[in-house]
Order: structure tokens, then C-alpha cells, then sequence
């Protein structure tokens, strides 16, 4: 393929085939145009998913799921604390808080990120890339024949604590040695790559940052291009490190609370912050079934809207949850009535809980719903993925997990939250939610395996 550059009135022509010209039309035009009949030639890549259209085949296999947060270091030592209700939410002391309303987060111990690569390289690397490796790692023990074609994941911050100390350096007027470095890991996808080269593997990669619901928009985003055919394997998920800039900027907000995290309690009063990465492996389901893969459960549907009400507040009608989880069903074929729970966003603050709750009610009335972020606080960009993983872990052991710290349900709805201990139950389909700042709303559908 050979670009031809384009005066004004002048036609794009490929060299390789000579009948493929374009009407004479301003240059941009042109060009895009050009793009277009090539990505339709062949161009995989650039089909664009129908997220709500339900598939024939509409089922795709989750095949490993690889975690770390403040719940555990792996799936496998999450699933104790997830089904205890283990409040992981614990005092800030990597940086200084006391000028905050929130002195609490649900962070992640350093000797479990020491651990997740060599000593020489974890010197180097941020926490965001030692929570990608580590994700990846325990992912690739669970499946070793999974080789993925392309990697989706979201993130809000990327390497934020990197760019910190880079500010610093510069304000502080120190050593300008070091900026190459801190530079160099800053950018978003450097996780994926840290993370890519310890597993040994090197494939394209896509980063949604779409604030709160960029882990779940990762793998919803996965999960069409498996089920439409354009990718046959394609690992996805999310990570957030907690940094300072972050940290402030919510206590800023007054999103924070200095009290306990209480999702869907009458009495909430804000989130705190946590941090973590998940991984999820998704493949076909044909083709992991032709190759014998342990298959952890399915992804059928995803659903996503925007509200465009406000900056930081979602539409108070609820109107933007309602439709992604709408949108969400219809792309599963299922109905209301045929999910067994809901993993919600509840993230604690007034206006989320009071727009998702109402959209709940509305759509699901007594459908039984909890909030993990209160065992574990809001992880951002790495919540929808971490809490994908926990669905996973809800249907496979058939259990909900409870909604910590919950005193009195809001008088507004009249809703079934799993209160304080998990449920045990039998799960056949469940969803999970992931809502964020500017209207973002995402929702997907997992089912049992």
C-alpha cells in the first residue's frame, strides 16, 4: 500500500491497484475515504463492533482470570477474603494525608509487588507495572495454551507516580538524571509492555481511558471483537496504582469520606480510594473447547451509554445506567428476571448510589446487588476488571459477596443488598457494573460456564 499525498482537487490513487481512485475532494476527505475502502478491503482491525446485537454464538469463554488487589496477591487467595467480607481498607502512609479528609485506602502490601518480578527490574518499575505483571503471571498459570492476539485495557492514571516525582524533580529544581526514566515509564502502555515482557510475549495493544468504567469498557470492547469474529483470542482488563495526585484530587472533591466506605447505606458519605489490576483471558468458545481449556465462566453481553449530564455527576434520573444495562441484556438475549445478581458500581457517594439504585430498582426491583469496593475501595480504571474477576470467582463457587459496613438501606428503593455476609445461592447469570465521571456508563453480563 503506498500513501500519495493530495493537493486540492487531486485524486488518491494506490500505486498497487490503479482503478482504486477517489473522487476529487478536499484532501481530508480524500484521505479518510482512501482509509475507509482499504479497511473494508481487509482490515480486520478497523470493523466496528454492534456492542448490542446478540450473536448466534454468543458466548465467550473466560479461560484464566489473573488478579491482585487488596483482597489477595492471586484468584485463588482472593476468594477467602471476598466470601469473609474482609475489610482491606487501611491508614495512607506512602505519602502525606494529613491535610485530607480521607486518610484511608484499600492499597496493596509492597512485598506482594516486590515479588511480582526481579529485583533488578522492580527497582525501576512503577507500582502500576508490578500490579500488571503480577495479574499477568497468575493469569498465566491458570492457562499456558492461551496466545493472545491483541491486549484491551484501561487505566485512568497509567504511571501517575512517575510523573509526581518528575514534577517534583523539576519544581525542586534536583538532578535531572532520572527524567528519562520516570518519563519513560510514565505513559499508559508502558504497564502493558512491562507486563507483556514478562510473560515473553509481544502483541498490539488498545487503551481505553474512559475514567471509571475503563476496565469494564476494556473487556466489554474485548468481548466484541472475540464474539464478532475479528479476534480469536484477546486478553483484557485494568489497572490504577494510588497516587497522591489522584489521592488529593478526589479529597478535593469531597468524594472522599474520612468515614467507612458504606455503599447503598442510608448514611454514606463518599469513597475511598484502591488500587489494583486484573487480567482477563477471552477466547472463543469454540475455539476453547477445541483446544480443552479450563473455561472459568462466559461473557455473553455488554451494554454502554452516556448520560452527558454533568463533569462529575451522573443524570440523577438514572437514565445512564438504566440504558447500559439494558443494552447489556438485549446483547446476552436475556430479560431482568434471568440475572441472579449484580456486582453494582456503589461506589458510596450520594449522587452515584442514588442514580444506579434507582435504575436498579427500576429494572431488576429485588434482584440481590453488593458493592465489593466496600472491602476494598474504588480502584478506578482497574475496578470494572477486579470486579469482573470477583464475578468470575461468584460464579464458579456460587456465592455473592456481601456489601461490608452496611448499617440501613436508603429509603429511596427498596433493594436486596447482600449486607455484611456473603450469600450462598445458585448463580446461572450475573452482571456488573461500572459507571464514571462525565456519564460513562458500562455494563457487561457474565453466565456460568
Amino acid at each position: 500500500m503506498n500513501f500519495i499525498t493530495a493537493e486540492k482537487g487531486e485524486t488518491i490513487t494506490d500505486k498497487n491497484n490503479p482503478s482504486n481512485g477517489i473522487f476529487r475532494r478536499k484532501p481530508i476527505i480524500l484521505f479518510r475515504k482512501y482509509l475507509h475502502q482499504q479497511a473494508v478491503a481487509g482490515n480486520k482491525q478497523a470493523a466496528v463492533p454492534d456492542y448490542s446485537t446478540p450473536f448466534k454464538h454468543s458466548a465467550v469463554a473466560i479461560t484464566a482470570a489473573g488478579l491482585v488487589s487488596p483482597l489477595g496477591r492471586n484468584l485463588s487467595e482472593t476468594i477467602v477474603p471476598l466470601k469473609e467480607g474482609r475489610n482491606c481498607v487501611t491508614p495512607v502512609l506512602r505519602f502525606d494525608v494529613s491535610k485530607c479528609r480521607c486518610h484511608t485506602a484499600g492499597q496493596i502490601a509492597d512485598e506482594i509487588l516486590r515479588g511480582a518480578g526481579e529485583e533488578r527490574a522492580t527497582r525501576r518499575l512503577n507500582r502500576a507495572s508490578l500490579m500488571m505483571i503480577a495479574a499477568m503471571r497468575d493469569l498465566a498459570e491458570q492457562d499456558r495454551g492461551f496466545n493472545p492476539e491483541l491486549m484491551v485495557v484501561g487505566t485512568t492514571s497509567g504511571g501517575m507516580t512517575f510523573g509526581e516525582s518528575f514534577f517534583r524533580s523539576i519544581i525542586g529544581k534536583t538532578s535531572r538524571i532520572p527524567h528519562g526514566a520516570w518519563l519513560a515509564n510514565y505513559s499508559p502502555q508502558k504497564q502493558i509492555l512491562d507486563a507483556q515482557a514478562a510473560a515473553g510475549f509481544s502483541v498490539p495493544s488498545q487503551i481505553i481511558a474512559n475514567a471509571c468504567a475503563s476496565g469494564t469498557n476494556a473487556i466489554g470492547h474485548a468481548f466484541s471483537l472475540v464474539r464478532s469474529g475479528n479476534y480469536r483470542r484477546v486478553l483484557c482488563g485494568g489497572y490504577d496504582a494510588i497516587s497522591e495526585l489522584v489521592f488529593t484530587g478526589f479529597d478535593a472533591l469531597q468524594a472522599s469520606t474520612p468515614e467507612k466506605i458504606r455503599p447503598f447505606d442510608k448514611g454514606r458519605s463518599g469513597l475511598v480510594l484502591g488500587e489494583g489490576a486484573a487480567l482477563l483471558a477471552l477466547e472463543s468458545w469454540d475455539d476453547a473447547i477445541a483446544r480443552g481449556a479450563p473455561i472459568l465462566a462466559k461473557i455473553t453481553g455488554y451494554g454502554l451509554s452516556t448520560d452527558n449530564h454533568h463533569l462529575t455527576q451522573p443524570h440523577p434520573s438514572g437514565i445512564g445506567p438504566l440504558q447500559a444495562m439494558e443494552r447489556a441484556l438485549k446483547s446476552a438475549g436475556r430479560t431482568p428476571s434471568e440475572v441472579d445478581y449484580i456486582n453494582a458500581h456503589g461506589t458510596a457517594t450520594p449522587f452515584n448510589d442514588a442514580t444506579e439504585g434507582a435504575a436498579i430498582a427500576q429494572l431488576f426491583g429485588r434482584t440481590p446487588l453488593s458493592s465489593s469496593k466496600s472491602m476494598m475501595g474504588h480502584s478506578l480504571g482497574a475496578a470494572g476488571a477486579i470486579e469482573a474477576a470477583f464475578c468470575v470467582l461468584a460464579l464458579r463457587d456460587q456465592f455473592m459477596p456481601p456489601n461490608i459496613n452496611f448499617q440501613e438501606c436508603d429509603p429511596q428503593w427498596n433493594l436486596d443488598v447482600v449486607a455484611n455476609h456473603s450469600r450462598e445461592g445458585r448463580l446461572d447469570c450475573v452482571i456488573s457494573n461500572s459507571f464514571g465521571f462525565g456519564g460513562t456508563n458500562a455494563t457487561i453480563v457474565l453466565e456460568r460456564a
